[in-house]
């Protein structure tokens, strides 16, 4: 089979090594690949890739011609998948403006592009509907339905009228949208004021199990098609979720939370009885479902060594085989054809910044078709490994340590690089901001404290109420590790992070003292309270949303105990503040007023404002501003050298 390794961008692998390391800027500039799928049976991928810094989708066919070849301009694709073997979809999203009468001035609203390829004919899903805004509020599954492929799709339906179009409510419905014609037929209704809804499609297109739930008291009720109850019970922080069908689609599977706050997922027969626990005492990776049908075909068991099960024998040893090939990566099933024949897999890890293979399970071969980074060579990556530790408290924990490429581990100059979320965890696989310290020189600590989703649910609920106490002294606790290990020098350490990161960046060099030599916030919160206060109004008054916030936060009366933002005076170290003008999730504000209490409290401080950007430094230009302006900084408050 001839196929193309997308030269379009420059994919074919580097294979010479650098005297010096890689410019700066092959760190931070967008992914090269940014993702890739697999038609269902014809065999032609698609990708999202960069070129000379634009961002473009291409169709590579099976025998390395390419039919499709579009710049996508300044749209945020997040992603792209096949409907069909002529049909594929983009998911792109941007930033707006609501204007007066919303809860939220602006906020990122997401649109799936549909580009059928033998007509190339480029709309938005919605677009031809004036009774539907074209946004697409979730995506539900694609489904062959008398023989036509129908995607299914939240939207937000309009009131049309002499003066204009107008959002009928705010609340998503659910529409079936002939992808061929475009046009849209609602299959199920939207909620009622306060609230919520989720859906799952069965593989005739069937709408087989409807989630409604109750904002305001945490009731949630699941029913089948024939509206016969399958499952009820109250969650005040509505901790309750729709997974998919089981294997043969004849039950549910949903997530719920018991009387300990751990989650439990349960299987339930789509024609009623009783719910069985599934998967008890096992904790969930993540699991597989066939994209046509909505099935769960398998699913991967966190742990040391994480396993992967499929139910289908033929698929356990093709995936068993994969992740047996690149033992010593991090490893992802990206995507497969409709016969599980073909495979879309993505590594990346030690000597390995990110490549794209297609597995052929019939000549049993993994040829590489994409490199995210071609000038960071494997010579480039620094050695990723795992540290084990305990806290003060004695919580055992881990975090992940990228060393500079050919430099010996002791009294190394560190960045401690705490990640977002804070329900989130690192691993080990290449990440390129922990890289670009580590090519300069720098140690890198990626601590996995209390909260972050790496164990057991346990770990998760130990972060509970901890901002600004034990899940900070969690990440100066690795610190202190790597200092007992001879890794690190103690009087040289920074501390770097964004989002959740950021906040226990600032909260590192104002509420703890004498441990860093500065401070970097991407995107961070400074101010609690102002946080709490913010989401709350955002939700409407959301009573589900504030018990779940002083689930995760504690009693509000401790914020202002916990807030970098009022501690300004007694900050220790320069700070930087970074942060994206178009932020919807941690507005611009929360730094602008850090940056005040600083000056006023005469402390150093240097702010960057990014024109355009997000929370997720989607831009490419912005994003290298963002690593370069934090290196400099870096590099002025603790030279590794």
């Amino acid at each position: 089979m001839a196929r193309a390794t997308l030269s379009l961008a420059a994919l074919a692998a580097a294979t010479s090594s650098h005297a010096a390391p890689p410019p700066l800027d092959a760190y931070g500039e967008l992914p090269e690949v940014e993702d890739i799928a697999i038609a269902p049976t014809s065999g032609s991928i698609a990708t999202v890739v960069q070129v000379k810094g634009q961002r473009r989708v291409a169709v590579i066919d099976d025998a390395g011609k390419i039919p499709f070849n579009l710049a996508t301009g300044p749209n945020k694709i997040r992603g792209v998948q096949w409907a069909d073997d002529n049909t594929i979809l983009v998911t792109k999203s941007e930033t707006v403006g609501l204007g007066f009468g919303f809860l939220q001035s602006r906020v990122e609203l997401a649109g799936t592009i549909l580009i059928p390829l033998d007509t190339k004919k480029i709309e938005l899903v919605f677009s031809r509907s004036k009774g539907v805004a074209d946004t697409t509020r979730g995506a539900y599954g694609i489904r062959k339905v008398d023989g036509k492929t129908v995607g299914y799709y939240g939207g937000l339906a309009m009131d049309v009228t002499r003066e204009g179009a107008y959002f009928r409510h705010g609340r998503t419905t659910l529409y079936a949208v002939d992808l061929a014609k475009n046009m849209p037929r609602q299959v199920a209704a939207p909620p009622a004021e306060d609230h919520w809804r989720d859906w799952q499609i069965d593989a005739a297109g069937n709408v087989a199990a409807t989630l409604d739930l109750t904002e305001s008291t945490g009731s949630w009720k699941i029913v089948n098609a024939k509206n016969v109850e399958l499952a009820r019970g109250v969650d005040p922080n509505g901790d309750i979720s729709m997974l998919c069908l089981g294997k043969d689609g004849t039950t549910l599977l949903y997530s719920i939370a018991d009387e300990a706050g751990d989650s439990r997922w349960m299987e339930v027969p789509l024609t009623g009885g009783a719910a069985v626990e599934f998967l008890p005492n096992q904790a969930v990776e993540r699991i597989y479902v066939e994209g046509r049908s909505g099935n769960l075909i398998g699913y991967r068991l966190k742990g040391e060594k994480p396993q992967t099960v499929m139910f289908d024998p033929a698929r356990q040893k093709a995936v068993s085989g994969i992740f047996r090939a690149f033992a010593k990566r991090d490893v992802a099933l990206m995507d497969w054809n409709a016969d599980f024949t073909k495979i879309i897999v993505r590594t990346s890890g030690n000597g390995d910044s990110g490549t794209w293979y297609l597995v052929d399970m019939t000549t049993h071969k993994a040829d590489p078709i994409g490199n995210e980074r071609v000038p960071i060579t494997q010579d480039d990556v620094g050695p990723i490994s795992l540290v084990s530790y305990k806290a003060a408290d004695g919580l055992e924990m881990d975090g992940i340590l990228t060393l500079p490429p050919g430099r010996e581990a002791k009294n190394l100059p560190v960045v401690i690089l705490p990640h977002g979320g804070p329900t989130a965890h690192d691993t080990l696989s290449f990440d390129w901001w922990a890289q670009a310290f580590a090519s300069r020189g720098y140690a890198v600590f990626q601590p996995n404290f209390r909260g972050s989703t790496n164990r057991n649910e346990a770990f998760i609920r130990a972060g509970d109420a901890q901002w600004g106490h034990k899940m900070q002294t969690d990440v100066s606790d690795g610190l202190a590790e790597l200092v007992r290990q001879g890794m690190v020098d103690p009087k040289r350490a920074c501390i770097v992070g964004a989002s959740y990161g950021g906040y226990a960046a600032l909260a590192g060099v104002t509420l703890q003292h004498g441990i860093y030599r500065c401070a970097v916030s991407v995107a961070g919160i400074s101010d609690v309270e102002m946080m709490y206060r913010t989401d709350v109004y955002e939700s409407g008054n959301s009573k589900m949303t504030w018990r779940a916030l002083r689930k995760q936060l504690g009693d509000p009366k401790g914020y202002d105990a916990i807030s970098p933002r009022r501690f300004a005076a007694s900050a220790d170290a320069p700070i930087l503040l970074i942060h994206g003008k178009d932020d919807t999730v941690v507005p611009l504000k929360q730094s602008t007023v850090m940056a005040n209490a600083l000056k006023n409290a005469g402390k150093p401080y240097e702010m960057v404002v990014l024109p355009g950007e997000d929370h997720w430094l989607s831009m490419g230009e912005t994003r290298k501003k963002m690593l370069q302006s934090a290196m400099d900084f870096v590099q002025k408050n603790n030279p590794a050298n």
